[in-house]
């Protein structure tokens, strides 16, 4: 009896033993499949072509383009001033009766001489100006040449404390030796002239010919600046009575090209420098964040 109570007992434990036995062996396969198939790590790439390293990659190409143009101004400017100078050295000329106003740029800066009467009557102040820090205006008035034709003579500089009534006015006929010159540049900050008022802040030829006449009255848009060639001393014995002075004979164009030629190659070179430290940085970095 007892014998049949065990062989029962152990039938039943039987199942149990096999279960435990079936699940420890899948457990095990589990932990040892698991295991093998972990993925390895890999860190992710950081690509060196971000926006921001583009745009610094560009920068000292940019800037040695302009650098490059800026050259090539620089050497157009001095070989324009050196042509102006040789025609400055040149002797006067005479003017004819009409103008030719579309080759008149050939002889800007060209010596001329002139013989006339001037047109007080319509003088003009182009202010502000200023001659060696004393601030003032310049003299324009109409000469009327002895053929009848009529220039706009630029005649110089007076102090603010003339005006066109109180500077001595110079009668019958006159010599004037100047310089044939354009309309001036005007600025972005520059005021209308408004003629009816005497207000003049810039030189427009055509507005000052039609001030002084127009066509009506043989008055040709050309401009003349009056030479001065007497020592300071002298000019300021002239502004102190209020007779303007004129301008110096020499070529007086800005070039300012060699200080732009510098200041951009020198940002294409501080950027190219700036760029690659960054590189090199950035590998760097990378090289420090890979796993040992």
């Amino acid at each position: 009896m007892l014998t049949l109570g065990l062989r029962r007992l152990i039938q039943r434990a039987a199942p149990l033993a096999q279960f435990r036995a079936r699940f420890s062996a899948q457990r095990q396969s589990l932990r040892f499949n698991t295991t093998q198939a972990a993925p390895s790590y890999k860190p992710k790439r950081e690509s060196y072509l971000t926006p921001t390293m583009v745009l610094l990659g560009t920068v000292p190409f940019f800037t040695l383009g302009l650098g490059t143009w800026q050259l090539q101004r620089l050497q157009w400017k001095v070989a324009l001033i050196d042509e102006l100078e040789e025609k400055l050295q040149l002797s006067a000329i005479g003017l004819p009766k009409r103008i030719n106003l579309a080759v008149l740029p050939e002889f800007i800066f060209r010596r001329v001489y002139l013989r006339g009467t001037w047109d007080h009557a319509h003088s003009m102040l182009v202010r502000p100006r200023t001659r060696e820090g004393v601030h003032g205006a310049n003299v324009l008035t109409p000469l009327i040449r002895e053929d009848g034709t009529t220039l706009i003579i630029d005649r110089g500089f007076i102090s603010k404390d003339f005006d066109l009534s109180s500077i001595p006015q110079e009668t019958g006929t006159v010599e004037v030796l100047g310089m044939l010159r354009t309309s001036e540049a005007r600025n972005t900050f520059t005021p209308d002239n408004h003629p009816e008022r005497g207000e003049w802040y810039w030189k427009d030829l055509d507005a000052m010919a039609d001030y002084a006449g127009g066509a009506e009255a043989n008055v040709q848009p050309v401009l003349v600046e009056q030479i001065f060639d007497g020592h300071e001393g002298e000019a300021a014995a002239r502004m102190s009575r209020g007779i303007p002075v004129g301008r110096p004979a020499r070529v007086d164009l800005r070039n300012s090209h060699l200080s732009y030629v510098i200041t951009w190659y020198s940002l294409s070179v501080f950027t190219a420098v700036m760029f690659v430290r960054v590189m090199l940085n950035k590998k760097r970095s990378r090289g420090r964040s890979m796993p040992r």
